[in-house]
């Protein structure tokens, strides 16, 4: 065997080789790509699930949306009410301050009345005591 045909044989070896590894690394690109692809379709199945349950979740969302709106249009006239009757309160409580107000006012105006009266009574009873004991001495006489 001669130097060229044993320098081919080597060159048709390592030849050989490299197809060898270059299929083995086809092959195991293909398994890693068919694995992607099926790992890719469980997640868009999981995605696709999920957007259908966000899709009802939304909708229930707006239907309880809806549902306090409607609640809370119809609780409005109690709050009216509420506050109608906190103004005839404050209302009221005006008119009691007034009142205690003005009978305040008049009570220190006769005050001093009152006063002069109960010295006239004290006075006009201290004289009817005093009466009544002379009285009943001039009667044993």
């Amino acid at each position: 065997m001669s130097f060229v045909s044993i320098s081919l044989l080597i060159i048709a070896l390592s030849f050989a080789l490299i197809v060898i590894f270059l299929v083995k690394t086809m092959k195991a690109a293909t398994d890693i790509l068919n694995n992607v692809s099926s790992t890719l379709d469980t997640v868009e199945k999981q995605v696709e699930g999920m957007t259908t349950q966000t899709e009802d979740l939304v909708r229930k969302t707006n239907g309880l949306a809806d549902d306090v709106q409607h609640k809370s249009e119809s609780i409005d006239p109690v709050f009216e009410s509420l506050h109608s009757v906190s103004s005839s309160v404050g209302n009221v409580n005006d008119s009691i301050e007034n009142l205690t107000r003005h009978v305040s006012h008049a009570s220190d105006r006769s005050s001093e009345q009152v006063a002069q009266a109960m010295k006239w009574g004290d006075a006009i009873l201290e004289l009817y005591s005093k009466y009544r004991r002379v009285r009943p001495k001039q009667n044993t006489k």
